[in-house]
């Protein structure tokens, strides 16, 4: 990381730099870390009192003390230059049915939020409310998609009352990672208490290569409905309020994979196809049939499908903690495109 003006390094940040993306070098503190500095990359989201907050890729806080900079500066938006699996073609040389799909994080997060429709929305300004009975994160927090069109105080009171109104804790989802992401939102919601939840990488990919495999995807059974066999399997089945199959069943155009096992189902899956995306979730294979590339199976036959539907790119996401997942989805060619994260606010506090 290059932090050098004519050999010399520089702090060429300021305070007017609040919102841009920037690059930083510190002193390393005592029993910190082995090496004298330490680089820290991310949105600058304030710079108060001698004290630089900085939000990384993944929606993590960073507090630095200025007077411990050594270097700083601002830095463009991270673009992708290669191909998944580390090929060293840029992505403009891979064949356009292999290439990994460009977006927006705003694109792509109003795709995901067809894709898992909630059962009741309620718009505030470019906000959106959205309650499902508490059935999946996703379609009970706020979408914060633009301007909520009052104060953020003002506007933090109305969410309050309208999830209070539903028995439901009130949550907001904030993308950081990609331009136009959310992390001064995300440190505002943390000066007032609102505490980091569920941190998510979104993924994406070509759907081609998935649909490619040579394994038999015939015995994969592919249905509008989840039935009894999928639902068997599917861990958020137990306590799922009745909300829980409009959230599952709604979207564009919903599918569900059943791999058939000897004594119960096997794995099972489902996508949502949405113009020239697919959407992947609930991929998920029974103990007793685990590393028998079944995930891998059932993925292949519902991206054959979204490929007859005219769909070519994908997208999927995955909680930054799940290591197996994530490890599946790299030998897939999923490569991260942003993170979001869950802000929930706080318990009996100042409103």
């Amino acid at each position: 990381m290059e932090f050098t003006t004519g050999g010399r390094l520089e702090v060429a940040i300021t305070p007017a730099d609040v919102g841009k993306r920037v690059s930083v070098r510190r002193l390393a503190e005592p029993g910190e870390s082995t090496e004298r500095f330490t680089d820290t990359v991310g949105v600058l989201t304030s710079w108060d009192d001698g004290v630089l907050s900085i939000t990384r890729r993944t929606g993590e806080e960073v507090r630095i003390a200025a007077s411990s900079l050594v270097a700083g500066k601002v830095v463009p938006a991270r673009r992708p230059t290669t191909a998944p699996h580390g090929a060293s073609r840029p992505l403009w040389m891979a064949p356009a049915r292999r290439r990994g799909p460009a977006t927006s994080a705003r694109e792509l997060t109003e795709v995901a939020a067809r894709g898992w429709p909630a059962v009741e929305t309620e718009r505030l300004g470019e906000w959106t409310l959205r309650a499902s009975g508490g059935f999946t994160r996703r379609a009970n927090s706020v979408l914060p998609v633009g301007d909520p069109g009052v104060p953020l105080d003002d506007a933090l009171d109305r969410v309050r009352d309208w999830y209070a109104a539903r028995g439901l804790p009130p949550y907001v989802v904030v993308s950081t990672g990609a331009a136009g992401g959310d992390e001064l939102l995300a440190a505002a919601l943390e000066r007032r208490g609102w505490t980091a939840e569920a941190r998510t990488a979104v993924r994406v990919g070509a759907l081609a290569p998935l649909a490619d495999t040579d394994a038999d995807t015939g015995r994969v059974r592919l249905s509008r409905e989840p039935d009894g066999e999928w639902t068997a399997l599917y861990n958020r089945s137990a306590d799922a309020p009745p909300e829980a199959a409009q959230v599952l069943t709604g979207g564009p155009s919903v599918w569900f994979a059943t791999v058939p096992g000897e004594d119960g189902p096997a794995a099972i899956g489902r996508m949502v196809v949405d113009g020239r995306w697919a959407g992947f979730a609930a991929v998920e294979v029974a103990p007793a049939h685990r590393r028998q590339g079944l995930a891998t199976l059932v993925m292949a036959a519902l991206a054959q499908r979204a490929l007859e539907e005219g769909a070519s790119a994908a997208y999927l996401q995955v909680e930054a903690d799940n290591e197996e997942a994530g490890a599946l989805y790299d030998t897939l060619g999923f490569t991260d495109h942003h993170h979001y994260h869950y802000r929930r606010a706080p318990q009996g506090g100042p409103r």
